[in-house]
């Protein structure tokens, strides 16, 4: 775990007066984003706890709030894990993401303002940029944005409220199969190729964006059976709150 990582959790818990369940969730999802856990990792309420420095009331919170997001799997008087999709599952899930945000890329073609093409102008420069400095976090929080928004500014409002839970589905997907090695899977010219698209009005060509864009990005899976043992300590780090 970095020192930053480190700062950020004591400040919070400085503002706060304590480490919250959302300071749980954040960093838990950022480590499996960031691959430092990977899938089917076993996240026991009592570590973790110790881990935060928090009671089991506010980690099974946390737990809840990350198995609504898809990042684990909670069962029943079973360990949480960080989720492990089936092959099936992840092709499925790259599939409805592709005929939804394609859509709804579609749509906006030509009809978004100032506003929203400068918004999605900037996180595609700012995720290029965090690239060329080797900020792999930055990137992928702005490669994020980049398609929330576009989400956000779909005119079909289910297909609004349907597209957060899929970029979320397939982030993760993503982050735990990504091939061993591969330190980015930042694709050069992907989002300013989408945007040179909604600004022109190019329907079709917004659509194929999208379409490139996921198939690229399922590309660089191996979605081969893995084991692993995970020391959540060595992650986060003992007592990460008073440190």
């Amino acid at each position: 775990m970095t020192s930053g990582w480190r700062k950020t959790l004591a400040q919070s818990a400085q503002e706060r007066g304590r480490v919250s369940d959302q300071d749980i969730v954040d960093h838990v999802r950022a480590a499996v984003l960031m691959q430092r856990l990977p899938p089917d990792t076993r996240l026991p309420e009592v570590t973790l706890g110790e881990v935060f420095g928090v009671s089991r009331s506010v980690v099974r919170k946390a737990l809840t709030r990350l198995a609504s997001e898809y990042v684990i799997d909670q069962r029943p008087n079973q360990v949480a894990r960080v989720r492990a999709p089936t092959i099936e599952e992840t092709r499925d899930t790259f599939s409805a993401r592709r005929l939804v945000e394609g859509e709804a890329a579609a749509l906006q073609a030509g009809k978004l303002d100032d506003r929203s093409l400068n918004r999605l102008e900037q996180h595609a420069d700012r995720e290029q940029q965090a690239f060329a400095e080797g900020d792999e976090q930055a990137r992928i929080e702005h490669s994020l944005s980049f398609h929330y928004l576009v989400a956000e500014q779909t005119p079909n409002r289910i297909l609004s409220a349907m597209l957060p839970d899929l970029i979320v589905r397939t982030s993760i997907v993503i982050a735990l199969y990504k091939r061993s090695g591969l330190g980015s899977c930042y694709l050069a010219g992907d989002h300013p190729g989408l945007l040179e698209s909604l600004q022109r009005g190019d329907a079709e060509a917004a659509r194929a964006g999208v379409h490139h864009h996921l198939d690229s990005l399922e590309s660089l899976l191996d979605l081969c059976p893995r084991e692993s043992e995970t020391d959540l300590m060595a992650i986060f780090g003992a007592n990460a709150a008073m440190s």
